[in-house]
């Protein structure tokens, strides 16, 4: 849901310009015009193959300024037909593209947003060729850099698809291991697809847990009394099982694959650019939050007692230190290298 909360926040100005820079996962726009609809879509994918992103309407670029939208952008946006968008979008782009829209007033002035989630399956690929100048290519994917979207490149996709098999991985192994919980003389397996269960006699189903939640059951002759509700008609008893156990993908040795404390990435940083200061690394280190992004960075926790605590409140004990890999290294040098361009 978009916070207009944190949109405000955005704006704010500070010695005569806007105090917040283009990021990862911000880019301003002066005004919105449907004639431009393709360098959206294509910041669209950009923002779902990194962690998402919001694209701001009304900003003036050199100096940047909160102008606000003129009556004929504002009344453009505002015609906007989601379900339209959204069709042009599968049409263009090989997965789904969650998005959303807002018009907000900020000191009497006009914006509009476009707050885009990051994909749950990547890389999200362009199917064709889109715009006038081909803004969009055909096969391309698209990634969001530090203020910029470009083409991607090799860390960053070589890390999508290890997620992408990582993950794959762990769905099977939460299978296997619920299989194995119940036994796989009474596990079947709930085919949705044709709306079958492949084992008549079975006593257990295995289910993920998002379909679970919105399936309700029914025993044989017992009726539905809230009409549209989805059920299942059950013929035989439903076992519950109270507790199962999930297998998670744990990574053996973190140090191999972060093997650089933030000194040995600053060393590696200055070795190819021996001209930049340590200030200037640990600013687009914070600026693009990359503590926080595993293609670059992880937290090495003490103990798991750390670790939990992180995970139950977002909040990284102090003591805790954090490791890089080599993508960190390339991925600063290219930030500066483009800003010095």
């Amino acid at each position: 849901m978009i916070d207009e909360k944190a949109l405000t926040e955005l704006l704010k100005v500070k010695d005569g310009r806007l105090f917040h820079r283009e990021g990862q996962e911000l880019e301003f726009k002066e005004q919105f015009n449907f004639a431009g609809l393709a360098d959206y879509f294509r910041d669209f994918a950009a923002f779902s193959n990194n962690r998402g992103g919001i694209l701001l309407f009304g900003v003036q670029d050199a100096p940047r300024l909160p102008i606000g939208l003129t009556a004929a952008s504002l009344e453009q946006f505002q015609k906007i037909d989601p379900e339209r968008i959204t069709g042009y979008l599968l049409e263009i782009f090989s997965s789904n593209i969650d998005w959303e829209q807002a018009a907000f007033t900020v000191n009497g002035k006009h914006y509009g947003v476009f707050q885009i989630a990051e994909a749950a399956t990547k890389p999200i690929i362009a199917k064709r060729n889109e715009g006038k100048d081909q803004q969009i290519v055909n096969g391309a994917i698209y990634y969001r850099y530090a203020g910029r979207t470009q083409i991607i490149q090799y860390a960053e996709l070589q890390a999508i698809i290890e997620r992408r098999v990582e993950q794959n991985n762990r769905q099977w192994l939460d299978l296997m291991a619920k299989i194995g919980r119940a036994g796989p003389q009474n596990a079947a397996i709930l085919d949705t697809e044709r709306a079958v269960i492949e084992k008549d006699d079975s006593r257990v189903l295995v289910l993920d847990e998002g379909l679970a939640k919105k399936i309700k059951f029914i025993k044989e002759g017992e009726f539905n009394q809230k009409v549209g509700a989805t059920t299942l008609k059950l013929v035989g008893d439903v076992v519950p099982i109270d507790k199962v156990e999930i297998v998670r993908m744990v990574k053996e040795n973190l140090i191999k694959q972060y093997p650089l404390s933030a000194m040995e990435l600053a060393t590696e940083v200055k070795k190819a650019l021996p001209y930049v200061g340590m200030n200037e690394i640990w600013e687009i280190v914070k600026e693009n939050d990359m503590k926080n992004n595993p293609d670059y960075a992880a937290y090495n926790f003490r103990s798991k007692k750390h670790e939990d605590e992180f995970r139950e409140t977002g909040r990284v004990p102090s003591i805790t230190p954090t490791i890089y890999n080599q993508n960190a290294v390339d991925y600063i040098i290219n930030v500066i290298r483009t800003a010095n361009a």
